[in-house]
């Protein structure tokens, strides 16, 4: 089976002390068809310096003032032309393997339009602190926040639904705009979860996730009022649109045939046998 191409986009501003960690979490993959674009909105305190001495192992990269973060990150994607796609903001890390992840996934679920991982957590200083069980997701969970935040560095899609989710995202947004994609994507596509850690989110104190929680909620009712208003006017609120159908069964590595499973099939214990036996 061929490895898909994967494409890796970061968007970054003033990241000096962080994107080097991400750079390097996201190129010592060694991964073969790894497209990996960065796009700088114009630092001034070292950040360009860092990107230059990787751009060699760099697809593409620029430095110039943008619109923000969704604009830094839709010039990103148009640059790229790998069949899986996500982003990897400047401050977080890819988990060792995770592009083989990724790739031994959706190679194996030809049906799996987009993917997410368990969820995990760095302290300020790169320390892995937490992960999460994965979670089973619908849109209905979704729209009503019975699990609401998927966790954008573990969330990866086929260039397919991305092309026909809209092939952007949306730069009136300046905060939620992964959740405004994530809607979208639920338009065309179940989220299927795997057991397995592909990215995790820094936590800083000085990060927009801390900052700015209120502008993010606020901006995050606005896009499920919008979805709601859209239910409303189809006459049997979202069928076709998958708004009823229960969250798919869960992915998981099955260490018996060394194959990756939907779980309920053949998947034993994920944890495994214990030891070398």
């Amino acid at each position: 089976m061929t490895a898909p191409r994967i494409s890796v986009v970061t968007p970054c501003l003033n990241d000096v002390a962080t994107i080097e960690e991400t750079i390097r979490s996201v190129l010592d993959q060694g991964y073969a068809d790894l497209e990996y674009v960065i796009v700088d909105g114009g630092s001034t305190d070292g950040t360009v310096d860092v990107i230059r001495r990787y751009e060699g192992r760099l697809a593409s990269w620029s430095s110039e003032p943008d619109r923000g973060h969704a604009d830094a990150l839709n010039k990103g994607f148009a640059r790229t032309t790998g069949e899986i796609m996500g982003w990897l903001n400047a401050d977080d890390v890819l988990h060792r393997g995770a592009l083989r992840l990724l790739a031994d996934v959706f190679g194996a679920f030809p049906d799996v339009e987009w993917l997410t991982a368990q969820p995990s957590h760095l302290s300020p200083d790169g320390a892995a602190v937490a992960a999460y069980p994965p979670r089973r997701w619908s849109r209905l969970g979704f729209l009503t926040g019975e699990h609401r935040y998927i966790q954008q560095e573990s969330t990866f899609w086929r260039r397919s639904l991305w092309q026909r989710s809209g092939g952007q995202l949306d730069e009136s947004y300046r905060l939620a705009c992964d959740f405004e994609l994530w809607a979208r994507l639920f338009h065309h596509a179940q989220l299927f979860s795997t057991w397995g850690v592909v990215g995790a989110f820094r936590f800083r104190p000085d990060q927009r996730s801390r900052t700015r929680k209120d502008e993010y909620e606020t901006e995050v009712r606005r896009i499920i009022s919008d979805e709601l208003k859209v239910l409303l006017t189809q006459g049997v609120p979202g069928a076709r649109d998958g708004l009823w159908a229960p969250p798919p069964p869960l992915l998981a590595f099955d260490w018996r045939t060394l194959t990756y499973a939907r779980e309920g099939s053949s998947v034993p214990d994920h944890e495994g046998p214990r030891g070398d036996v």
